[in-house]
């Protein structure tokens, strides 16, 4: 499976590029980035605790499983941030930013 969303409608709205990982993409305005990123890929982010990938759990804001990151280390909702034109963000903690303790 390569995408976990499909666009059914609204294809004609503005389009939004920013870059994920790196690698730019398009959106729609007004999609949130969970659907600017499963309409092309099965999973939203890097588990921090696992191997596994994450897809978002609660679709509200509610829990913890969609969060992304900005390239500076801002840490977003991905069910309820909008994309926005140049938006780069990351798929993985960026460890630089929260080094371990120990």
């Amino acid at each position: 499976m390569t995408a976990r969303f499909v666009r059914l409608a609204e294809h004609e709205r503005p389009r939004v590029r920013l870059l994920v990982d790196g690698e730019a993409i398009e959106a729609l305005q007004g999609d949130t980035l969970m659907v600017a990123l499963l309409t092309r890929v099965s999973a939203l982010r890097q588990s921090e605790f696992d191997p596994g990938r994450r897809a978002g759990f609660c679709l509200m804001g509610a829990c913890q499983d969609c969060w992304v990151w900005t390239r500076s280390g801002e840490r977003l909702r991905a069910c309820s941030n909008e994309v926005r034109e140049g938006l780069d963000i990351v798929t993985r903690q960026p460890e630089a930013i929260w080094p371990l303790r120990g």
